[in-house]
C-alpha cells in the first residue's frame, strides 16, 4: 500500500455502495480508515453522521479537501486523482461504453433494492420479506438479463466487462453480485456475468473489501 492524502471512508459493511469504495480504494493501493454505521438502527440518521453528509447516507469518504458523497463521484475522484490503474478507458466511446455498463447496476437497480426502499415497502404497503425478496429478484434480474446480452456480444468485453483490466464496470458488478447473496439470487443463468465476477474475486482488492472482512462485520 502507498502513502496518500488521511482518507476516512464512512460506510457499513453490508452497503454495496460502500463495498464499491473499498475496492476502489484497494484497487489503487490506497490507505484509509473507516467510520461504521449500523445502518438497522438508523446510526446513518444521527447528527453526527448529518454533519458529515446530510443525506444520511453511506457512503462518503472524508479527504483533506472536504467531504464526497455518492459512490460513482468518488471512484471517479479518487481515478482522477490516482489515476494508475484506471478505471475508465482513454477513449471518450469507451468510457461512455463503461459508464453505460456501471449505470445499468448503479442507476437502474441498486436504487430501487436498498434497505431504505425494502423498508418502505414493508412499512407502508405490507409488503413481507417473502414480497421483498420477489422485489428484489425481479428488478436484479431483468438488468442482469440485458447485461449479460451486452457483454456476451459485446467485442470489447474481455476478461473483464471492458477489456482485460478490472474497472468501473467491473466495481458495481462484483458489488451487485455480492449484495445479491443475501437474497438468494441464482448467478448460474449469467455465465457471462459469473466468469467476470470470478474474475473479480480471483483478485485481493475484491477479496479484501467483501462485508465479511470487515471490522464492523457482524
Amino acid at each position: 500500500m502507498s502513502d496518500a492524502p488521511d482518507l476516512r471512508l464512512h460506510g457499513f459493511f453490508r452497503s454495496s455502495t460502500s463495498y464499491r469504495v473499498r475496492v476502489a480504494l484497494n484497487l489503487k493501493g490506497l490507505v484509509y480508515d473507516q467510520t461504521t454505521y449500523v445502518l438497522r438502527k438508523g446510526e446513518h440518521r444521527g447528527e453526527d453522521y448529518l454533519a458529515v453528509n446530510p443525506q444520511g447516507l453511506v457512503p462518503t469518504l472524508e479527504t483533506d479537501q472536504g467531504m464526497i458523497a455518492q459512490s460513482l463521484a468518488i471512484i471517479e475522484w479518487l481515478d482522477e486523482t490516482h489515476p494508475e490503474p484506471a478505471f475508465l478507458p482513454d477513449d471518450a466511446w469507451s468510457r461512455a461504453r463503461v459508464r453505460g455498463l456501471a449505470q445499468m447496476i448503479a442507476l437502474d437497480v441498486h436504487p430501487i433494492n436498498n434497505l431504505r426502499v425494502l423498508f418502505y415497502l414493508r412499512d407502508q404497503f405490507g409488503a413481507d420479506d417473502d414480497a421483498q425478496t420477489a422485489w428484489f429478484h425481479h428488478w436484479v434480474n431483468q438488468a442482469f438479463s440485458a447485461l449479460e446480452k451486452r457483454l456476451a456480444n459485446d467485442k470489447e468485453t474481455g476478461a473483464f466487462c471492458h477489456g482485460n483490466m478490472p474497472g468501473l464496470a467491473d466495481i458495481c458488478l462484483a458489488s451487485q453480485v455480492v449484495n445479491n447473496r443475501r437474497f438468494g439470487v441464482d448467478i448460474a443463468p449469467y455465465p457471462t456475468l459469473k466468469r467476470i465476477y470470478n474474475a473479480c474475486m480471483a483478485l485481493p482488492a475484491f477479496q479484501d473489501a467483501l462485508p465479511e472482512n470487515q471490522p464492523d462485520a457482524a
